[in-house]
């Protein structure tokens, strides 16, 4: 097999490919045991929040995948996911939005 190319993808859309597979071997069954117990969305509302995070607020994909999977219901938990490492600011005004954006998707 060749890797033809890669994208950050959700736990909602991990599962939804595993359940297409028709015979799962061991760790895709862990792996499919995972997304069932810690989904937080179904996978397409999972994808169309990703992409409004990353358009909204210019932010990268993996990130935005993060926060998505992790789904956090406060500005202190947000914040976590955009204080190491970052070069941009995101500031408290932006995170209230995100966290807007989140609660509708609950």
């Amino acid at each position: 097999m060749k890797i033809v190319s890669r994208k950050e993808i959700t736990i909602a859309e991990t599962r939804k490919l595993l359940t297409q597979i028709e015979e799962p071997d061991q760790f895709q069954l862990r792996t499919l045991d995972y997304a069932n117990k810690f989904a937080k969305n179904d996978d397409t509302k999972a994808e169309e929040l990703v992409e409004k995070l990353m358009d909204t607020f210019m932010i990268e994909r993996k990130d935005a995948v993060q926060v998505v999977n992790c789904m956090p219901a406060s500005i202190q938990e947000l914040r976590v996911f955009f204080s190491t490492g970052r070069k941009r600011i995101i500031l408290t005004s932006q995170l209230e939005e995100m966290l807007r954006i989140l609660n509708e998707y609950r």
